[in-house]
């Protein structure tokens, strides 16, 4: 078979495929079986902030490097992630890099990079990046979701929609089509700091049981660059977080 028949063939075999899942599912139908398996809608709207810690792998062409991650989430969209990493046996010490956005703008100070402002497609994602879901209130949001069809994640069958906030990039999100918990994520984001785009793919795995609503312990981030693993230690939700941590520093 020549390869043109050969894609010919591929692309046929996905338009039916789409076809049909159109016709069975709709974007909300599979939002709302999401939902519900993530612990429903009343559950969801009752966490209003989290704090993750655990600890990092990050794979580099002279080995993996470890460190610690402190994950900082409030409602609606105010995030911090805290990452420390141990670089010693390349004679860099700690390396740390510590990214804040405080529902508007964003900072990040990176002892290896240098600190910035959050720009960009990153200052996009940033902003679309509500919490705990963007998927709960996606309407409200201005967020456009459109259902593509049903594709293999990772040896699974999933559901994938494309979700398109009011700015920035789009992402795709794959849904277990058994379990119906978000598997996967894959957003192409211009990195200025690497000179282009990465597209960065975002595995979820070993969901467990948080205060009513389901938590991945289990992070596994990869792009072209390298692949960040991360495991979960622990969750403290609903707790008091003080605003001026997602803020940037002042001189």
């Amino acid at each position: 078979m020549t390869r043109s028949r050969f894609c010919t063939c591929i692309l046929a075999v996905a338009i039916v495929c789409r076809a049909a899942i159109a016709f069975s599912q709709t974007v909300d139908d599979v939002v709302e079986k999401h939902l519900a398996a993530m612990g429903g809608r009343a559950a969801m709207q009752k966490i209003t902030s989290r704090v993750t810690t655990g600890t990092i792998s990050v794979s580099t062409p002279g080995g993996a490097l470890s460190g610690s991650i402190e994950v900082y989430s409030k409602a609606p969209n105010k995030s911090r992630t805290l990452i420390k990493i141990d670089a010693s046996q390349f004679g860099l010490g700690q390396i740390v890099q510590d990214q804040r956005f405080d529902g508007t703008a964003g900072y990040v100070i990176d002892t290896m990079n240098g600190n910035r402002d959050l720009t960009g497609d990153q200052l996009e994602v940033a902003r679309a990046n509500l919490f705990p879901s963007p998927l709960l209130r996606y309407k409200d949001a201005g967020i456009m979701l459109e259902l593509l069809g049903k594709e293999n994640a990772d040896g699974r069958d999933a559901y994938v929609l494309r979700m398109t906030p009011k700015g920035g990039p789009a992402a795709r999100l794959f849904i277990d089509a058994e379990t119906y918990a978000l598997s996967k994520t894959v957003v192409s984001v211009n990195v200025p700091q690497v000179g282009g785009d990465i597209e960065q793919s975002t595995v979820l795995s070993d969901y467990r049981d948080v205060d009513g609503v389901k938590v991945p312990y289990q992070v596994k981030s990869i792009n072209q660059f390298q692949t960040v693993s991360i495991t979960i230690s622990k969750v403290d939700q609903n707790t008091a977080i003080d605003d001026a941590i997602f803020s940037k520093p002042q001189q």
